[in-house]
């Protein structure tokens, strides 16, 4: 697969159903891509984005998922894990989400 071919695929990346974002992560010891989905798809009730940060909903969402880089060391070492790129997204910093 030559470069242009790459880029092709990571622009053409689809997260998978229900996320509304995807990460393509390459292995760099075996070469190999994935797809990492992550962000719950849709809208808030009130009709704008779902990610908020530096509101309390952000607070709320950034201390659950703390608990969560507790309970799972290794999900929380890894870069690319999910629950990594949702608190960038949510701009976590410790328990709050900054604005």
């Amino acid at each position: 697969m030559d470069s242009a071919t790459a880029d092709a695929s990571q622009v053409m990346a689809k997260p998978a159903r229900g996320k509304k974002f995807v990460k393509v992560v390459k292995n760099p010891k075996t070469g190999r891509t994935r797809k990492v989905s992550y962000g719950q798809a849709g809208r808030a009730k009130d009709g704008g984005p779902r990610i908020r940060p530096g509101t309390p909903k952000g607070d709320s969402y950034c201390a659950r998922s703390a608990g969560q880089m507790k309970k799972f060391p290794k999900k929380a070492a890894d870069p690319n894990s999910p629950l990594r790129l949702s608190r960038k997204k949510w701009k976590c910093s410790g328990k709050k989400s900054r604005n």
